[in-house]
């Protein structure tokens, strides 16, 4: 029979046995010392100075003085002396100064922490997942960085998101209070959005890119080219605004066509354009000049222009071009002027456009 326990080696008591409170102390003193084993640390390979009673160390790989050939055993100082505590597989121990749990594998001490977590169910980290989320965290800052060279990787770092087909929706829903106000990614196909949302159920593309040819497009862009689609009459020497009652496109409705002028719609910059086309009415000498106007009254700078010279086979236009900056609500109209003779501004061939750009 065994004079010891099997795994934490506590001294039996023996028949006959003289002294049994000495060895029944012993045991005590070793059960003491391993059970909610804590030690304080587990890098020393000398013993510390002035250990106080009860205080234990997994002693380190090249122990020295009292700790000589200890190397990875527990040192106990109990009772004035250190006492050797042999570790076995399966032990537990916590680390006091590095706030680390570790086992004893039947070689060395390892951490608990798995080097790998696969095929789990759930994951929530600071948060609980579910079915609907079963990876979840709340925090407040998360960083991914690449495996540098030096650590054998190669310095690069991709994030690789996969949808089964181009019919499904893969992408980043960004949220405020839990109401989305944005998508960004592969919704319904493989074209790439952004969309965004005031209220998380009705949304507007901001931007699209075609993936078969990388075309970009700006679907809610403000943009419209106006026409006219009569002649309109203007007497001698007076500003007149072009009536333009028609729209080849008016993407957010920003020209308003019952007055006749672009709204801008937001804060940016704008580049116009309009196309005069003389019509006669008495004289083919009328000078002919064009400009746009914000707001109704002031001149935009670098859209005058003007024809001096009598026109060619009743019929030459005038271009105008400018860029400007505008805020959201300001307008802008197309004007003409005879400065000879009165004419007419000929229909269809008269227009005016504009789009946003910045």
């Amino acid at each position: 029979m065994s004079d010891a326990t099997t795994h934490l080696l506590l001294p039996y008591i023996l028949a006959a046995q003289a002294q049994k409170h000495a060895t029944h102390n012993e045991a005590l003193r070793i059960l003491d010392g391993l059970v909610q084993l804590s030690v304080l640390d587990r890098d020393l390979a000398a013993p510390p100075a002035g250990p106080a009673d009860g205080d234990r160390y997994i002693v380190a790989s090249g122990a020295t003085g009292d700790w000589a050939g200890w190397d990875l055993n527990v040192a106990l100082w109990t009772d004035g002396a250190w006492l050797r505590l042999p570790p076995r597989t399966g032990w537990r121990a916590w680390v006091e100064d590095e706030g680390l749990l570790l086992v004893y594998d039947g070689a060395g001490w390892i951490g608990t922490t798995p080097a790998a977590l696969q095929n789990m169910a759930l994951l929530g980290l600071g948060t609980t997942a579910d079915a609907s989320n079963p990876f979840s965290a709340k925090l407040n800052a998360a960083l991914w960085t690449a495996k540098t060279v030096a650590e054998g990787g190669t310095g690069d770092l991709f994030y690789t998101m996969n949808k089964e087909a181009a019919g499904d929706d893969l992408g980043l829903t960004l949220q405020t209070g839990f109401v989305t106000k944005a998508l960004v990614g592969l919704f319904g196909s493989d074209r790439f959005r952004l969309a965004v949302s005031a209220d998380g159920g009705t949304f507007f593309d901001g931007l699209s890119v075609d993936n078969a040819t990388g075309i970009v497009d700006q679907p809610r862009l403000p943009r419209f080219k106006a026409y006219t689609n009569y002649d309109n009459y203007v007497g001698v020497g007076a500003w007149t605004k072009i009536g333009l009652n028609n729209a080849d496109y008016n993407d957010q409705g920003a020209f308003d066509a019952a007055n006749n002028h672009f709204v801008a719609p937001a804060d940016g910059t704008y580049i116009f354009g309009g196309t005069l086309l003389y019509k006669m009415n008495a004289s083919t000498s009328a000078r002919m000049s064009g400009r746009l106007v914000l707001n109704g009254t002031t001149e935009i700078r670098g859209s005058f222009g003007e024809i001096s010279g009598a026109h060619v086979s009743e019929a030459t236009a005038l271009s105008l071009h400018t860029m400007v900056a505008l805020t959201a609500g300001d307008t802008v109209e197309l004007q003409g002027n005879f400065r000879a003779a009165d004419g007419y501004f000929a229909a269809d061939q008269t227009s005016f456009w504009g789009a946003k750009i910045g």
